[in-house]
């Protein structure tokens, strides 16, 4: 093999990303009892799809690609095998230098940064070894006096780690595996540069991971550069929601996309569903407008962009998931990483200009098995990103009127510019406003495989999903 020749393994059904396999548990990984431990502290004991594929060649040192959908457990599926992987250099010692970087996790946001750290700690309690994680927008002093203690799991952003690296508190030399999460972001021009520069500082002799939902044929060529004779896992058809997510599209004036929204929440309340949601913007002012405009129709609201310090986004985030908050209005800075289970709905106010950020927004719900609704309000405007996701996902979005009528797109208002359906002017039994109830899961055939292709079957099951971990809780 080459460094460019890929050993690929996919699941063959479409709805593997929330189904374990039912023969393999955690047990079966080879963990050292102290992993297994918190794992089944944590109350799980069944791996998803992505780390029951990925675990076992994480563990015997290849270089991974792997793919699946939001929500499906992707940092379990590092995070684990890393613990095992360098649990021999474990230490009882107060030394620092009896403590280096050993592994190095690089996120694309702060939020996801954070998640991934709570995965590390969790999951590595019982041992020895120690993790952090470092980011902007809060001052450096915390940081370096944690980093001067010694880490062996680092997490973090590129510009903040290239800060403490130019400070000389972080030495990467004995850095053995190196986890991209995100890879798709983080490969991404505007990262290019500051991952070039730390990778320069890694030993060429390591372990290369890279994770994500999403990878294009150019970022998959481009990760290639950085791997050796990598297995691709890809546990699910690439570019797709999770079947968990029940998805429409609402057409509406850009004038009356705030009414829109606010029409919704109340069908909302009527059906018995939860107000709470995460409702997407492109812009960090859009962002605080809106959420000011919610807050004078009498709806909870909330923002968090890139202009908040991490302590602004971290309050906010916290009177979010208490439900002191009901809608959560943000850019794309939540798209990543925000984790936060049995989150009933996302709205897309301004559809992303990057197909490829509608997925990971509509993520945000529908997570580890739970289900959740993804409402997307589109004006003519948007038309071509409209195309640009549709063609992505391979599907079609169902386009439905709003709950009680459109304003915009009424039989007496200007035609429909999609011509895609008809709308009548009030809908009594609308598609989203009512218990969601999950469709059939949908296969894929075998012949849609490569040839050459090794595939591996999952047995389909379906009890309840950790959310955390993305594993399979006790009964």
């Amino acid at each position: 093999m080459t460094n460019t020749d890929t050993e690929i393994i996919s699941s063959s059904r479409d709805d593997d990303s929330v189904t374990p396999s039912a023969t393999i548990t955690f047990a079966d990984f080879g963990l050292d009892p102290l992993i297994q431990k918190a794992v089944s502290e944590q109350g799980y004991t069944i791996p998803t799809p992505i780390q029951a594929q990925s675990i076992p060649h994480v563990l015997a040192g290849s270089d991974l690609m792997g793919a699946a959908q939001t929500g499906t457990g992707k940092t379990a599926a590092f995070v684990l095998p890393i613990i095992q992987k360098i649990l021999r250099h474990a230490s009882s010692s107060a030394s620092p230098a009896r403590h280096p970087i050993r592994a190095l996790v690089l996120t694309p946001t702060r939020e996801l940064a954070v998640q991934v750290a709570e995965n590390a700690a969790n999951y590595s309690r019982h041992t020895d070894l120690r993790a952090a994680v470092v980011y902007g927008g809060v001052d450096m002093k915390e940081q370096v006096a944690i980093l001067r203690n010694g880490v062996e799991i680092l997490i973090a952003t590129p510009g903040r780690l290239l800060d403490h690296i130019g400070s000389k508190v972080a030495n990467l030399s004995q850095v053995e595996i190196l986890v991209l999460d995100e890879a798709d972001r983080m490969l991404d021009m505007g990262f290019l540069p500051d991952l070039q520069r730390i990778i320069d500082l890694i030993p060429a002799q390591r372990q290369t991971l890279l994770f994500s939902a999403t990878f294009s044929p150019e970022i998959k060529k481009l990760a290639q550069s950085y791997l050796r004779t990598p297995v691709t896992v890809e546990v699910a058809r690439q570019n797709a929601a999770a079947d968990t997510v029940k998805q429409v599209i609402h057409m509406v004036s850009s004038g009356d996309k705030q009414r829109a929204i606010v029409r919704v929440l109340e069908a909302r309340t009527r059906q018995g569903l939860s107000r709470q949601c995460i409702i997407f913007t492109n812009s960090r002012l859009g962002c605080a407008r809106l959420a000011r405009a919610l807050e004078r129709d009498g709806i909870k609201a909330g923002a968090i962009h890139g202009d908040k310090s991490q302590g602004e986004r971290t309050l906010t985030l916290d009177a979010f998931k208490s439900g002191a908050i009901e809608a959560l209005v943000a850019t794309d800075v939540a798209a990543r990483g925000l984790d936060i289970p049995d989150m009933p709905c996302v709205i897309n106010h301004e559809l992303p200009f990057n197909a490829e950020d509608f997925i990971h927004r509509i993520g945000r719900t529908g997570r580890a098995g739970s289900t959740g609704d993804a409402i997307a309000l589109v004006d003519a405007s948007e038309k071509r990103l409209l195309d640009d996701i549709e063609k992505l996902m391979k599907r079609k979005l169902d386009v439905k009127p709003l709950p009680e009528g459109n304003p915009s797109y009424s039989r007496t208002s200007s035609p429909n510019p999609f011509s895609r359906t008809s709308a009548p002017e009030k809908m009594s039994d609308p598609f989203f406003y009512k218990p969601y109830e999950p469709s059939a899961a949908s296969t894929v055939s075998d012949d849609a495989s490569k040839p050459g292709e090794k595939k591996v079957g999952i047995v389909p099951a379906k009890p309840a999903v950790g959310a955390l971990l993305g594993g399979f809780k006790k009964k």
